[in-house]
C-alpha cells in the first residue's frame, strides 16, 4: 500500500468520525449542542482539521442527511419486502417511515428539516436522497390509483407521513391514536 492511499484510507476514516459525532451529539443533546469547537475536543482532532473535511455545520448536517436517507431507504425496503399484497406493503412503509423519525429524530431532522446544503428534488439532488424517494415510489406506485401519477401521488403520501412524523415527536397527537392514524391514511390514500 502506498503513501497516498493510507492517506486518503485515514482522511475517509476521520471523515467517518467527524459524521459519526456528530449525528451522535446531535441525538444526545440536539444539533444546537452539534459545533465545531465541541466536535474538535470530541474527536481530539483541531478545528482545522474538522475545517479540512468540512465548511462548517451546514455541510455536516448534509453529511449526516446523506446517511440517515441510506438507512431510511434500507429500512423502507427492508419492511415492504417482508410484507405480503400491496396493502400490507403500504402499512408496513408508513409504520416504517414513523419508526424510523422515532428512533432518529436527529438523523429525521439532518434529512428533512433542516439547512444541509442539500438539493432536493432536482436533477443534482444525490442519490441517497433520490434513493429514499425511489423506496417509497416503489411500494406507493402500485397503490396510487388509475390516471394518478404515481410520483405525486407518492409526494402527497409522504407529505401525510412527515406531517404524522413531525407532531407526533412535538407531541400535539396522541401516540396511542398511531396506529389508527397510520390505517386511515392507507386507508383513505391508498387504492388497494
Amino acid at each position: 500500500m502506498s503513501v497516498q492511499e493510507r492517506k486518503e484510507r485515514e482522511r475517509a476514516a476521520r471523515e467517518r468520525l467527524i459524521v459519526a459525532t456528530a449525528r451522535e451529539l446531535a441525538e444526545q443533546k440536539g444539533w444546537d449542542a452539534v459545533t465545531t469547537r465541541r466536535l474538535a475536543e470530541r474527536i481530539e482532532y483541531s478545528q482545522p482539521v474538522l475545517y479540512s473535511h468540512f465548511s462548517g455545520k451546514r455541510e455536516i448536517i448534509g453529511a449526516v442527511a446523506l446517511e440517515g436517507a441510506a438507512e431510511l431507504a434500507v429500512a423502507v425496503r427492508a419492511a415492504t419486502g417482508a410484507a405480503d399484497g400491496s396493502r400490507a406493503r403500504v402499512t408496513a412503509l408508513a409504520r416504517a417511515y414513523l419508526d424510523f423519525a422515532v428512533r432518529n429524530p436527529a438523523v429525521y431532522d439532518a434529512i428533512f428539516q433542516l439547512d444541509g446544503g442539500l438539493p432536493y428534488a432536482q436533477e443534482d439532488t444525490p442519490a441517497p436522497l433520490k434513493d429514499a424517494f425511489a423506496a417509497l415510489l416503489e411500494c406507493l406506485g402500485e397503490v396510487a390509483g388509475d390516471g394518478v401519477h404515481s410520483g405525486l401521488f407518492t409526494e402527497v403520501f409522504w407529505a401525510a407521513l412527515h406531517g404524522l412524523a413531525t407532531l407526533t415527536r412535538a407531541r400535539r397527537l396522541l401516540p396511542e391514536d398511531t396506529e389508527r392514524r397510520v390505517q386511515l391514511v392507507v386507508d383513505r390514500l391508498a387504492v388497494v
